[in-house]
């Protein structure tokens, strides 16, 4: 199962990145998210791990395995049966800032989970969306 929503910000790409990539600080700026713990210090980096309290999901810790400072991270995280991919992406066009978000489930129980939480993960991705919009913008 694959998910993706993207939005157009009116500000420079850098300050869009700045938002999107301050983990810590999603729940000041996104509902989608209850509470952030850094499991280590510092900017996120590849091997960074994070975990994550969303409503209606299971508490998940996630673990940066690419990066491309300025414009990418993506992060994993496992549960048995099923691995979730979140991508995060900034571009500059000449319309705006171009923000992708990302969700892929697989393994055995991730088309499941997937199907299960699609209308949850669709509203959360674009809420997120929406308020990075908001905060990037200010």
């Amino acid at each position: 199962m694959r998910f993706d929503h993207e939005i157009t910000i009116q500000a420079p790409a850098e300050r869009v990145w700045a938002v999107f990539s301050d983990v810590e600080r999603w729940p000041e700026w996104t509902p989608t998210i209850e509470s952030v713990e850094r499991l280590d210090e510092g900017r996120i980096r590849v091997g960074a791990r994070t975990r994550i309290r969303q409503p209606k999901l299971p508490v998940a810790v996630w673990e940066v395995t690419e990066l491309d400072e300025g414009t990418y991270f993506e992060w994993i995280s496992t549960a048995p049966g099923i691995k979730t991919t979140g991508g995060h992406r900034v571009v500059s066009t000449p319309e705006g800032t171009v923000a992708t978000a990302t969700i892929i489930q697989e393994g055995p129980l991730g088309w499941l989970f997937g199907k299960l939480y699609a209308g949850l993960t669709r509203r959360y991705i674009a809420t997120e969306a929406e308020k990075l919009k908001e905060t990037a913008e200010r």
